[in-house]
């Protein structure tokens, strides 16, 4: 099988399902976000961090996998069946943020990213994966998504950040603190 088909030439693409839309539409930028938030946490997986940091970042990659294949379905027209996340993927998250605050100083300030390549990274990730959450939230107006891809993808930017600032502790690297001009 050829990895290229042609069928995109002309600026169309089909959903799961065969609904052909422009490929500036909605559902393709949503699912099209996920990728590449999914692409970075590939990178943050291939940085030096913990075996257990790796194993989650995985399972995160899966799940965006799962969403992906839920915003590249037309829920009118698809019979195909795809998978679902749970509300233990969303526990997962909350789990590890819990674990990894109980070792960060409280937070006081507003962190700028940086201090190290991993940590931008998590930073970057945590921006795509915000944009990705804008525009599911926007999808989700005009069209069906389920609530438990809205709530995952608002965990995990919230989980890079937290990675982000726990990486920096087992650096011991100082966070980037911002403190506004008056």
């Amino acid at each position: 099988m050829k990895i290229y088909t042609k069928t995109g030439d002309k600026g169309y693409t089909s959903l799961i399902g065969g609904t052909r839309v422009p490929k500036y539409h909605l559902r393709i930028e949503s699912y099209g976000t996920i990728d590449e938030l999914n692409s970075y946490i590939g990178l943050i997986r291939d940085q030096n961090i913990t075996g257990h940091q790796k194993e989650i970042l995985k399972e995160i990659q899966d799940r965006l996998f799962t969403i992906g294949s839920v915003l590249a379905s037309d829920p009118e027209k698809s019979r195909m069946k795809v998978p679902d996340l749970s509300p233990d993927d969303i526990k997962l998250l909350e789990e590890e943020m819990d674990s990894m605050s109980l070792s960060l100083p409280e937070l006081k300030h507003f962190i700028l990213p940086g201090g190290l390549t991993v940590v931008s990274f998590c930073h970057i990730a945590r921006c795509i994966c915000r944009r990705a959450e804008r525009i599911t939230v926007q999808l989700a107006e005009e069209s069906e998504v389920g609530e438990t891809i809205l709530i995952y993808l608002n965990r995990l930017s919230d989980y890079l950040f937290v990675l982000a600032r726990k990486l920096c502790s087992d650096n011991r690297i100082e966070e980037n603190k911002w403190f506004p001009r008056y």
